[in-house]
């Protein structure tokens, strides 16, 4: 098993949740980035607070990447349930950094170790003669040509603790140490690792200077210790240094609104939606381009249905207004999601999508919200959809949203998933400047003019969209009710105003469909021209446009048709486009090819594959290439399920 992409290198660190794995990552990242390096980051992880097994992949290159890799060169370890569950992950020519105490462990001594993963390991180890043990494992992973590196945590530890005369707190150290290793092993400069630290724990001292020496002290251990010689991968700085931002999903988003001028957000904690509001509580006072300081409002509600409807009434006021969860916590908001619709209220709501149905699997990633984001609500109303394919797209959707809102006077449900939520990535700083705010159509108080009567809030318009008068705005009196109503919205059940009112609202999705511009709607990716096409939505696009690249370099000419805009569908795009697609391919996170349905449904398009993926892991460049090259040969079935038993 080869490294799926050369010119990179995938590096992963696990352990007990709550034992400090992210903090590992975000060292080995930070000193990647230092460098001038390109970093593709993705978290996996338990839904408990302590305990159980979670894992960081971080990839790095000199380049940009898309998605993570599937075969890790570097597994870094410092217990032994990491190493028996990622050891076969590790590609030929690979490394395995492990305690030197978990060398030789029964499996079913490992506590948190799955049944499954026991009975997998067990039978698969059978077969090459070697005990179900962490020894053979190691021995599996030297058959397959890994290099396998023993290390005395507990020595260099002790070492460190005699320099600070405290053992407990040295042991804190361990992560660095880990890393520091990785590193040692890769003959990366440690003043790198220095640069990281100190920004991550800017205002710590003291921090600092114990990690700085935990460093000394592991590349010190892999000089003395270790035959690094023999490890072939190296990670050297960037040539060249860019500016660039470390950024992850879910503060792109947070960004992304602050940049559109947010005033108000509510939540309930659900994950993996909590972070973006923790995110803008952090930074509540935003700095303005005229030199002032404004400030955001973020409220955590006592259920989904108050965080709905309290950021309804804010957007009613003028302010524009969001909320932010995940597929529970969207099933909870219909009725007041309802409520924004018939009132013609724009209001922005950013759905995660997380594994599913119920509680599911609610730390790990999914598509299967779209056609329920599309339908929400009993009867019909408006909305708009839009699905954001990476952690640059979070950002300007974020912003975007608010502009559909307000222009259309409707709800508008911003779509994500957890893979998004969950990478980290190092992006040029996001172009605030290409953000413009839309207000919309709104009212406007005469000057010096007596106001009489109500205000016809909801007249009927050629467009649909009717004049909008803010909460407490002199003259912009009217009613609000969750009942059909008149202009002035009085509850009447009037048929000829009940028609009038239901073709008013739906004239907006027909207005959207018509002005907003294709390239808002839908991207082209690979040759534009491709007979060989791939249609997709959302976080898939990384993984999709590295297999492009692998195929374009075998010869194959394919393309991508990226669908932002879920609704109103962009049928009228696609057609033209679609026309010439053989073989045409659909990739999606689901297991029964929701965005497949939407496209026949709205196309008459059956798709020729459909390759889906639906164990809670996004999908890599290399299990989804090897579908592709498949179809492109000939040999697939129509339906095609990704499967990593070890993720």
């Amino acid at each position: 098993m080869h490294s799926e992409q050369a010119d990179s290198l995938a590096w992963r660190v696990g352990g007990p949740q709550g034992s400090g794995v992210d903090t590992a990552a975000r060292i080995f990242a930070g000193a990647a980035a230092a460098g001038g390096l390109y970093i593709f980051g993705r978290r996996e992880y338990y839904s408990n607070i302590m305990g159980r097994h979670s894992y960081y992949d971080v990839r790095v290159a000199d380049h940009p990447m898309s998605c993570h890799s599937s075969v890790v060169d570097v597994l870094t370890t410092f217990e032994e349930e990491t190493l028996v569950r990622h050891a076969i992950s590790t590609g030929e020519g690979g490394g395995i950094i492990y305690d030197v105490e978990s060398s030789d462990v029964p499996l079913e001594r490992i506590t948190f170790l799955d049944h499954r993963v026991v009975q997998d390991l067990s039978e698969y180890l059978a077969e090459r003669e070697l005990p179900a043990t962490t020894a053979g494992v190691l021995e599996d992973a030297r058959q397959r040509g890994v290099q396998v590196f023993p290390v005395a945590y507990d020595e260099i530890t002790e070492t460190l603790a005699g320099d600070i005369l405290f053992k407990p707190r040295a042991d804190r150290a361990l992560n660095t140490i880990a890393v520091a290793v990785s590193c040692g092993l890769l003959g990366y400069d440690p003043e790198y690792l220095t640069e990281s630290l100190q920004w991550i724990f800017t205002g710590r001292q003291e921090i600092i200077d114990l990690n700085v020496k935990a460093v000394e002290l592991a590349y010190r251990y892999v000089e003395d210790e270790l035959d690094s010689d023999r490890f072939l991968h190296r990670l050297r700085p960037a040539e060249k240094r860019e500016p660039m931002i470390l950024v992850g999903g879910n503060e792109a988003v947070a960004m992304g609104k602050m940049a559109a001028g947010l005033g108000f957000q509510t939540y309930y904690p659900i994950s993996p939606a909590t972070d973006e509001s923790v995110y803008l509580e952090a930074h509540a006072n935003v700095p303005l381009n005229t030199g002032e300081e404004g400030a955001i409002v973020v409220v955590q509600t006592e259920d989904e249905l108050a965080a709905v409807t309290m950021a309804t009434g804010a957007a009613l006021t003028g302010a524009r207004s969001s909320t932010a969860t995940a597929g529970p916590g969207l099933s909870l908001m219909v009725e007041g999601l309802g409520w924004a619709g018939m009132n013609e209220v724009p209001l922005v709501v950013t759905a995660y999508q997380r594994g599913s149905p119920s509680t599911g699997v609610p730390t790990r990633t999914e598509q299967g919200d779209l056609l329920f984001a599309i339908h929400a609500g009993h009867g019909e109303f408006p909305r708009l959809v839009l699905a954001s394919g990476d952690v640059t797209e979070a950002f300007s959707d974020a912003a975007q949203a608010f502009n559909y809102a307000e222009r259309y006077q409707t709800p508008v449900i911003h779509l994500l998933d957890q893979t998004i939520a969950r990478t980290t990535q190092t992006l040029p700083p996001f172009d605030v400047s290409a953000i413009h705010i839309e207000r919309g159509d709104v009212y406007t108080p005469p000057e010096g003019e007596e106001v009489q009567g109500p205000y016809p809030r909801f007249a009927p318009t050629e467009s649909g969209v009717s004049t909008r008068p803010l909460l407490g705005q002199r003259g912009g009196t009217h009613w609000l009710t969750g009942a059909e109503h008149t202009e002035f919205g009085q509850v009447t059940e009037d048929p000829v105003i009940r028609e009038q009112q239901i073709e008013k609202r739906a004239r907006k999705l027909e207005l959207a469909a018509r002005e907003i511009p294709a390239e808002e709607k839908l991207a082209v990716y690979g040759e534009p021209q491709a007979a060989f096409t791939i249609v997709s939505w959302g976080s898939n696009k990384g993984a999709i446009l590295e297999a492009l690249g692998r195929m374009s370099a075998s010869g194959i000419e394919a393309r991508l048709i990226q669908v932002r805009l879920l609704w109103p569908f962009p049928r009228e795009e696609l057609a033209p486009i679609l026309e010439g697609a053989r073989p045409l391919v659909v990739v999606e996170s689901n297991h029964s090819g929701q965005f497949a349905q939407l496209l026949c449904g709205q196309t008459a398009r059956q798709c020729d594959h459909l390759v889906v993926k639906y164990n809670g892991r996004p999908m890599t460049c290399g299990e989804l290439s090897a579908a592709l090259f498949d179809i492109h040969d000939g040999t697939a079935a129509e339906r095609i399920v990704l499967r990593n038993p070890y993720e």
